[in-house]
């Protein structure tokens, strides 16, 4: 048998090399991280929302998380200071304080003097507002290095944005019930939403099919009016009838036919996405509109249905043009803040639970797609691709960033 040399072990040794793989560090799980939550007060008086409850502050505390809310964040959601401390939160008096925890949870994103209570390496989830949103804004955000969230973005398992569906279900159902106050003798007309026996019913015409098109044509059919539905796109009409488990009037949007409902609807209710194109009611439109009869415009926010519209508020909410009633405010769900609040928790809560299950955002961002999905800025950087088309910053990838880290 031939002997072994130097040179044949070498080779064996590479072969070795080449044929095993190699040893690499793995990412180690750190598990049930103790959070500290902040709630600010909503600065905004017309904000009456709060993001999470009592009950969902004494699940977290219960789990061992440390909760601070200021005093009376939740007062106009109906939930009072008493019931927080109660429920093991810390009541602090101090707006400023409240901005030490490592989580901040508020509705509204926070306003400049707001950032400036932060530090780098704190977590901010809170609404974007993408139609007030600055470039100043985000500046001022990555150069704090604040790990910023909006919550609008965030997916479930599903791929569907559970905060924004919520708040679509809530300004639907809520909008109807708008159209009644104003279709009433102390308002406007003096007809019933809906209809009774012997009186024809109600005209409500929706334009839009997506959720808030749907709850709205839930309420308002269940009232008895009836609904006639438009949409630029055929899938949606043909899945909004799916989910109502009924058959409706639906059409594509086209100027003669809309334009005969509109003469004899009582409502009109605005619920287009904006990439559908925003104004599609022209002025010339509305002026051929009943008078007394009631438009809400539920996309103002994003540029609005109607070329009329213009921005409204809680406090001032209608105005009339052409003799017929406009409500355009861009909150619809903090009408009903208590429920929308509740409705806010029951999302929050179990996220929250998972992120100190997981070992702390940073983990939640790494492992779960659907939370990492709402991320637009990350340690400085920002992480949302259309933001930085739209505002021309510098982009940087977070799995790239991520995989820098771990």
């Amino acid at each position: 048998m031939k002997p072994t040399t130097k040179i044949d072990k070498g080779i064996t040794a590479m072969m070795a090399e080449t044929l095993y793989p190699q040893e690499s560090l793995m990412r180690i799980k750190q598990k049930n991280a103790q959070l500290t939550i902040g709630i600010p007060k909503e600065l905004d008086a017309t904000e009456k929302r709060v993001c999470l409850t009592p009950e969902a502050a004494a699940l977290l505390v219960n789990n061992g998380h440390i909760v601070s809310i200021e005093s009376g964040a939740g007062t106009k959601a109906n939930f009072l200071d008493r019931e927080y401390n109660e429920a093991g939160a810390r009541i602090l008096y101090s707006h400023q304080e409240v901005f030490e925890s490592s989580i901040i949870l508020k509705v509204n994103p926070p306003d400049s003097e707001e950032i400036q209570y932060m530090k780098s390496g704190q977590t901010l989830i809170s609404a974007l507002q993408m139609a007030q949103l600055s470039s100043g804004y985000l500046d001022i955000i990555n150069k704090k290095r604040i790990n910023a969230i909006a919550f609008e973005f965030i997916e479930d398992r599903e791929g569907s944005k559970p905060v924004v569906k919520a708040m679509s279900e809530i300004a639907g159902s809520t909008a109807m019930l708008i159209a009644a106050e104003y279709l009433s003798s102390y308002n406007g007309m003096g007809v019933i939403l809906g209809g009774v026996t012997g009186v024809p019913p109600t005209q409500v015409v929706i334009l839009g099919a997506g959720t808030v098109a749907e709850y709205t044509a839930r309420t308002a059919i269940g009232l008895g009016a009836e609904v006639k539905v438009f949409d630029q796109h055929l899938y949606r009409l043909r899945r909004l009838k799916e989910h109502l488990g009924m058959q409706l009037y639906t059409s594509t949007i086209n100027t003669v036919s809309l334009r005969k409902e509109l003469k004899e609807a009582d409502v009109v209710i605005g619920s287009l996405r904006p990439e559908d194109g925003a104004c599609i009611i022209t002025e010339e439109m509305v002026a051929e509109m009943k008078p007394n009869s009631v438009i809400i415009d539920v996309s103002i926010d994003q540029g609005g249905c109607f070329e009329t519209s213009t921005l409204t508020s809680h406090d001032n909410p209608v105005y009339r043009k052409y003799d017929v009633i406009h409500y355009c405010v861009p909150n619809i769900p903090s009408r009903v803040a208590r429920t929308a609040s509740t409705a806010l928790s029951n999302i929050f809560t179990p996220i929250l639970l998972k992120i100190a299950d997981v070992g702390g955002v940073e983990e939640m961002i790494y492992a779960k797609k659907g939370f990492k999905n709402g991320v637009y800025s990350y340690k400085g950087c920002l992480t949302n691709i259309l933001l930085s088309k739209r505002f021309n910053i510098p982009y940087k990838d977070i799995h790239l960033l991520l995989a820098s880290q771990f």
